[in-house]
């Protein structure tokens, strides 16, 4: 199995969110990329009804199994790894990661501890003080204008997380041509090939090679080596015809399907 994300250890954390409905928005994105687990700590405004009008939908979930704490300190205590986030970077606070990045290292943390995602409030962030608390910062480049919408920084962040922790499904791989009947397909090459001018009479094996090489590049399967043998018995055919003055007109069995 592959290893990807487990999506029910991470934690987003909301520093002294200011705005009701932004928590609701919140919660929308989350439950669009598969987390459920929301803290609040110390919020200047809780007022559900309008922190429902927001959410709405299945992420309702989110806001009534919410966690609501007033000290950052004690809501950060179960937590293993926690990520503070900023659009403010400097010597006191570096982005040490980005989202992606922080999802791809989320895949080996999140197997057996639990992470904790800060965001802070929507006018200035975390402080400093918040982000003694972090093992690593990691802030979402940006082009002229740093700052984002809480819920869109959220986003973000779930959507790297979200993609990190999908398993992909192996590539289906047809059955491919084995060495008979690439050899004989080489085989029939060469004597086609060789019948109607193309190979070097004196070094054909050379020139066989770079066909090589060049039908290697996508790996053949045995469907693909009928079809070429089946172009070369084409050409054998039409060239006897010539030899002996006639002239050819398609072999409706040879003409090729729909």
């Amino acid at each position: 199995m592959a290893h990807r994300i487990k999506l029910d250890n991470i934690h987003i954390v909301l520093v002294e969110p200011q705005i009701p409905e932004n928590i609701g928005f919140v919660a929308r994105a989350m439950t669009n990329m598969g987390l459920s687990h929301l803290h609040l700590v110390s919020p200047k405004n809780c007022d559900l009804s309008r922190i429902v009008k927001t959410a709405t939908g299945p992420s309702i979930d989110v806001i009534e199994q919410m966690e609501l704490h007033q000290d950052l300190r004690e809501a950060l205590g179960p937590f293993h790894y926690v990520v503070g986030t900023t659009a403010r970077t400097g010597s006191l606070r570096p982005a040490l990661t980005n989202p992606r990045d922080l999802a791809n290292d989320l895949i080996a943390i999140s197997r057996e501890n639990l992470v904790a995602i800060l965001f802070g409030c929507e006018d200035r962030g975390l402080t400093n003080q918040d982000l003694k608390y972090c093992h690593t910062i990691a802030t979402i480049p940006t082009s002229r204008f740093a700052s984002l919408n809480l819920a869109h920084s959220v986003l973000l962040f779930a959507y790297e997380i979200f993609m990190a922790s999908r398993e992909e499904e192996p590539p289906q791989v047809p059955r491919m041509a084995d060495k008979f009947e690439l050899e004989g397909m080489y085989d029939h090459l060469r004597a086609v090939l060789s019948k109607i001018g193309f190979l070097d009479p004196q070094n054909p094996e050379h020139w066989l090679l770079n066909i090589r090489r060049f039908l290697s590049r996508i790996p053949l399967r045995a469907r693909d080596v009928r079809i070429i043998r089946g172009i070369c018995r084409q050409i054998d055919w039409y060239t006897d015809q010539v030899q002996k003055g006639l002239r050819p007109s398609p072999r409706p069995e040879d003409e090729p399907g729909p």
